[in-house]
């Protein structure tokens, strides 16, 4: 069985409307005679009768009263998903599934979720943090549309640079060069170091051995912790030292100082395979944010 077309629909309702064909067709822009022609094919599709017209004037059917109720309710639903695609496309509507690496979720989940609230409210958004491995394979899979992470990162994904800020070396709070402005890396070649497994570090991520070596020394980890408020509290009960971007102090505040290691900084980039339209202006959103303030003390 054949359907009306939309345009039909609005058409018939354009007539029952004005009960005028006349003032129908100079609404819809139409010659009458093509008005009168599309109203008689879709009488002919609905198989009834749906105006009557005759010189006392144009009158709705039984038939036409009753479809016009149903023609409106479909021209409704018609426009209200034009009107969601539409605003799809911009980015307005939609699901944004983001991945957080760990290390830099205290500071930026916070800031993008409220983003997200503030400019998509309309967009449904999910975030886990995990650590570097598992977010490469969910960009690369579509488990997540976005992600946060340092670089450097594989080449099949694109990233832009959100923030920059300082790589820290963090000290017990007791330590001798706890009370420096910034220190030289080659400063810590003697002592214990506490660091993340090594299991955890993406074979294309190898800074840290580059960093060390370039300092003329190879650390000596005394123990390994996998997550970052781990570390921090290897280093506040004095088992070593380690080195953190300077957003991870939000993390602890007793115990441990953080002191600049010279020459070395850490970027935060939002990464991804391919944009959808919200993940797109949320890069967009997130990017104008960077330039006003700095999102590693704004989260």
């Amino acid at each position: 069985m054949s359907l009306p077309e939309l345009r039909q629909l609005r058409y018939f309702v354009a007539v029952a409307e004005h009960l005028s064909f006349t003032t129908a067709a100079r609404e819809l822009h139409l010659a009458q005679q093509s008005l009168s022609q599309q109203i008689a094919a879709l009488e002919r599709t609905v198989g009834a009768r749906l105006l009557d017209r005759d010189t006392r004037g144009t009158r709705l059917t039984e038939p036409g009263r009753l479809f016009l109720a149903e023609a409106r309710a479909v021209l409704d639903a018609a426009d209200r998903a034009v009107a969601v695609a539409r605003r799809a496309e911009s980015g307005e509507l939609g699901r944004l599934r983001l991945g957080f690496l760990a290390s830099v979720a205290n500071y930026m989940l916070p800031l993008v979720v409220r983003a997200c609230r503030e400019h998509l409210p309309d967009v449904e958004v999910s975030t886990a943090d995990t650590a570097i491995d598992p977010l490469v394979a969910g960009l690369r899979d579509g488990t997540f549309d976005l992600a946060f992470t340092r670089p450097p990162l594989v080449p099949d994904l694109n990233t832009r640079t959100l923030a920059r800020e300082p790589v820290c070396a963090v000290l017990p709070a007791s330590h001798r060069l706890a009370g420096r402005a910034a220190v030289a890396l080659a400063e810590l070649a003697g002592e214990p170091w506490v660091l993340t497994p090594r299991s955890s570090w993406p074979p294309w991520h190898d800074k840290y051995d580059r960093d060390f070596s370039a300092a003329g020394f190879r650390p000596d980890v005394v123990q390994r912790a996998a997550t970052v408020p781990n570390l921090l509290g290897l280093v506040a009960a004095g088992v070593g030292v380690t080195r953190l971007a300077a957003s991870a102090r939000t993390l602890r505040d007793t115990g441990v100082v953080f002191v600049p290691i010279e020459g070395d900084a850490a970027e935060t980039v939002a990464a991804w395979r391919t944009l959808s339209p919200a993940a797109e202006r949320l890069v967009k959103l997130l990017a104008e944010l960077s330039e006003r303030v700095d999102l590693t003390s704004a989260g």
